[in-house]
């Protein structure tokens, strides 16, 4: 086995210093695309933070990171600071955000990286970026059980859990419960999940409709025995706010979805709380 160089040694305190100034590390995660697992991690950070607690968001889906646009921070650029660390970009007081759209000239640009790259980045993330005293870090990673967030559960041996988003239809579930078996096979608690666009909430008439069926992410949480954290409706407004970078949690006052995210929010706060 080769032996570790002064630098890997060196990164890896600064990375294990960093993380044990945060409290709880949630990674969010979900079998397939298109489930709206970032717009979940969005609105998770952003209402944590107004909250009143202090909030990070690291965004590794190195491919395709959208949670600058989500909170209308697109525009801006990761900088260094004096002492050579990543000073991330503050989205409110307190709450940080870092993600490759942050390191880019254009939001047209592939990333075209391999694994062993994508890696690295990850851990000079977690490692040299200022991330100060936190009470969460909520890592929104790309869908699957690939490279990035086996990544991230192996750099943070200490990772408070894991929360896993579906949608109702059936391959979704299937997807979702291999995210779960990817979650206990690493060790890594499963704070629960989170069954997102179940059910369109008419913005006039306000009567519900289940586009994608309903009730499938409840079903697989009592079938794998790991909690159901809720059902996030479909409704018109949580598209207009994630383009507009204004999370709904804080732009849609008074709905269905709201309420739901809120609750959601003081579920996974107990759960952290008593673990």
């Amino acid at each position: 086995m080769r032996e570790k160089t002064t630098q890997e040694i060196q990164q890896e305190k600064r990375l294990n210093d960093n993380m044990n100034r945060i409290k709880h590390k949630l990674i969010v995660i979900s079998g397939k695309g298109g489930v709206g697992k970032t717009t979940v991690a969005v609105n998770l950070a952003y209402g944590l933070a107004m909250n009143g607690h202090k909030v990070g968001i690291l965004d590794v889906d190195i491919h395709g990171p959208n949670i600058a646009k989500m909170l209308g921070v697109e525009k801006s650029k990761l900088v260094g600071s004096q002492s050579g660390e990543i000073e991330p970009i503050e989205v409110l007081p307190n709450l940080k955000a870092v993600s490759m759209a942050f390191m880019i000239d254009s939001p047209d640009k592939p990333i075209i990286w391999r694994g062993p790259l994508k890696m690295i980045t990850i851990k000079q993330f977690l490692s040299d970026v200022n991330w100060g005293e936190l009470d969460y870090l909520i890592i929104d990673s790309p869908p699957g059980t690939g490279d990035e967030p086996l990544s991230v559960c192996q750099l943070i041996p200490d990772i408070s859990g894991a929360v896993i988003v579906t949608t109702p239809q059936d391959v979704a579930i299937l997807d979702s419960r291999k995210t779960v078996l990817f979650a206990q096979a690493l060790k890594m608690k499963v704070i629960g999940i989170i069954e997102n666009m179940s059910g369109f909430v008419c913005p006039h008439c306000r009567e519900r409709t289940d586009l994608f069926k309903s009730g499938g992410g409840e079903k697989s949480a009592k079938e794998l025995k790991v909690p159901f954290l809720g059902r996030i409706p479909i409704e018109p407004g949580i598209v207009v706010s994630g383009d507009s970078g204004k999370p709904f949690i804080n732009s849609t006052k008074d709905t269905e979805t709201n309420r739901v995210m809120e609750r959601i929010i003081k579920k996974i706060k107990l759960t952290l709380t008593l673990s």
